[in-house]
C-alpha cells in the first residue's frame, strides 16, 4: 500500500492460478504449503519465475527439503522468517548480504533478542540444544487484553515472552524452529519432534504433504501417527511409507499408524490444525478401534 504496488487478490490458494500469475508478479508472500505444492508443479521453471524478485515463507516452519527443491527448480532461495501475532516479526533470513539457510528462520531483527531455554527452569541452553524459544524487544506486545493471569504466565520476570515454540540456535547464529511445544510427542519418555518425521515422509515421491501427531497410547503414554496426503494419481501404502523412512529414524520415532487422507485441516492462514487431527485420532489405540 505504501509503495503504491498492485496485488493479485485471490479468494484461495490454487496452485495452477498462482503459477499462471508468476510471470506478472514480483513478490509472493506465502506459507509452507504454497511451496510444497508449487515445487511439484510441472510448469514451475526459472522462466516462469523470471519477473519474480522475492519469495517469502512464514506462519509455519518450511521443510529444508522443500526450500532446496524450490531453489533447484527456480533459481530462487525462499526468504524464510519468523513472527507471531503477539510479537510481529522476530527473525529473518537476509534479504541480501548473506545466505538464506534451508531449515532456519534466520537471525533476530535489530533490537530484538532471541534465546532458547529449558522450558521448566528458564535456564539458557547452549547453541545446538532444542528448547523453548523466548523473545524480548520493542516488537513484543504488552499483554493479553483483560487477561492479566495469562499475561503473567507467559512472560518471564526479565521481560522475555514465552512463545510456545521449540527450536535451537545453529552454529551460525540462525534460529531453527523444531515445532510448537504442544506438538511435541513424548513416547515412552523419549521426545519426538514431528518435523523430523514429516521431512522424511514428504521426500517420498507419492506424498504431497504430511502431518505427524501424538495420540494417547496405553503402554507409551503417547505414540506417533502420520497423516499423509498423496501426490496426484498416487496411492502410497502404510508399509511402503514406513519402509521408506525406517533407516533414517530411531525405532522409537517410527509412526505406529499411517492414515492417508484427501487433505489436511487448515485455518484461514493455511496452517495445519494438528489439534483437529489429534482429536480425530485420539482413540486410535485406546478406544474401541484399538
Amino acid at each position: 500500500i505504501a509503495a503504491g504496488a498492485s496485488m493479485h487478490y485471490l479468494p484461495k490458494f490454487d496452485v495452477d492460478t498462482v503459477v499462471d500469475l508468476l510471470p506478472r508478479a514480483t513478490v509472493l508472500m506465502g506459507v509452507p504449503t504454497f511451496y510444497t505444492r508449487m515445487v511439484k508443479h510441472d510448469r514451475l521453471t526459472p522462466a516462469t519465475c523470471a519477473s519474480m524478485r522475492l519469495f517469502v515463507s512464514g506462519s509455519a516452519p518450511l521443510l529444508a527439503s522443500d526450500h532446496e527443491a524450490f531453489e533447484a527448480r527456480t533459481g530462487h532461495a525462499i526468504l524464510e522468517r519468523y513472527g507471531m501475532t503477539e510479537t510481529g516479526m522476530n527473525t529473518t533470513n537476509p534479504y541480501e548480504g548473506g545466505p538464506r539457510k534451508p531449515g532456519t528462520v534466520g537471525k533476530p531483527l535489530p533490537g530484538t533478542e532471541i534465546r532458547v531455554v529449558d522450558g521448566e527452569t528458564g535456564r539458557a541452553l547452549p547453541d545446538g540444544e532444542v528448547g523453548s524459544i523466548e523473545v524480548r524487544g520493542p516488537n513484543v506486545f504488552s499483554g493479553y487484553w483483560q487477561m492479566p493471569e495469562k499475561t503473567a504466565s507467559e512472560f518471564r520476570a526479565d521481560g522475555f515472552f514465552i512463545t510456545g515454540d521449540l527450536g535451537r540456535i545453529d552454529e551460525d547464529g540462525y534460529l531453527c524452529i523444531v515445532g510448537r511445544g504442544k506438538d511435541l510427542v513424548i513416547s515412552g519418555g523419549y521426545n519426538i519432534y514431528p518435523k523430523e518425521i514429516e521431512e522424511l515422509l514428504d521426500a517420498h515421491p507419492a506424498v504431497l504433504e504430511s502431518a505427524v501427531i501424538g495420540v494417547p497410547h496405553p503402554d507409551f503414554g503417547e505414540t506417533v501417527v502420520a497423516v499423509v496426503v498423496p501426490a496426484p494419481d498416487q496411492e502410497p501404502t502404510e508399509t511402503e511409507l514406513l519402509e521408506f523412512i525406517a533407516d533414517d529414524l530411531a525405532r522409537f520415532k517410527h509412526p505406529r499408524a499411517v492414515r492417508v487422507v484427501e487433505e489436511l485441516p487448515r485455518n484461514v492462514m493455511g496452517k495445519v490444525q494438528k489439534a483437529e487431527l489429534r482429536k480425530q485420532y485420539q482413540d486410535l489405540f485406546t478406544g474401541s478401534n484399538a
